[in-house]
């Protein structure tokens, strides 16, 4: 799963993003209100996390524009403003919970897991094309009903490509969303070629009816 945090308070950003990527989770951030916008536009994550105070804006617009477009991702506001009237006008805006600074670090993952699972089970989120489905909750691939064994970043790859089937995809945003801002410090993007090249081969071997087809010099999409 997919974290993002928009907190501008870099020490506060720094250890809740090493401790969620220490459990296993792609972390990404946003440290002002106009790069929030972005990546919200730009990305899907499985659960945000939403400071109110933000330069350049608030997490409360923030969270406006994202229901504004029918975006239904799980938000946990996470703000020193502990009143009852900010708790409320983030309820009512459509977050997910509500966690006040200071806030233990298990605390804020089990309500990160809380939101995410609360948001599952009223949504049937499993996605199908053509004979492959993809069930996001249980990480499991299927290809005519038959199981597709998938590493995590196959898994996250194909998940990617799933979603936005015949879209091309540009290599360097498929980095970005798989690997979260920590792609920034590799030396080249090659080893998302041996990614694409394993999943392809292994949906081939499966009499999967759809493949991952290169673009020169782009990117991909899936066919």
């Amino acid at each position: 799963m997919k974290i993002l945090i928009v907190e501008d308070e870099i020490d506060l950003q720094d250890v809740m993003a090493e401790f969620l990527s220490a459990e296993g989770y792609v972390v990404e951030v946003a440290n002002n209100f106009i790069e929030g916008l972005e990546k919200i536009s730009l990305y899907t994550y499985s659960c945000i996390l939403l400071d109110i105070t933000l330069p350049g804006g608030s997490g409360m617009q923030l969270l406006q524009k994202l229901r504004g477009q029918g975006d239904n991702t799980p938000v946990v506001i996470i703000s020193a403003k502990g009143s009852i009237v900010d708790k409320v006008e983030g309820l009512n805006l459509g977050a997910d919970d509500y966690l006040a600074k200071p806030f233990h670090l298990a605390e804020l993952l089990a309500r990160i897991k809380s939101a995410v699972r609360r948001h599952n089970n009223h949504v049937d989120n499993r996605i199908t094309y053509k004979n492959v489905v993809l069930a996001p909750d249980d990480r499991m691939v299927f290809v005519n009903d038959a199981a597709l064994p998938l590493n995590r970043k196959e898994f996250d790859v194909l998940y990617y490509f799933l979603i936005r089937p015949e879209k091309l995809v540009q290599k360097v945003l498929l980095a970005e969303s798989i690997w979260g801002d920590a792609i920034d410090q590799a030396d080249s993007l090659n080893f998302i070629y041996s990614q694409i090249k394993n999943l392809r081969k292994k949906l081939r071997d499966h009499g999967a009816d759809v493949d991952i087809q290169a673009v020169y010099g782009v990117g991909y999409k899936l066919v």
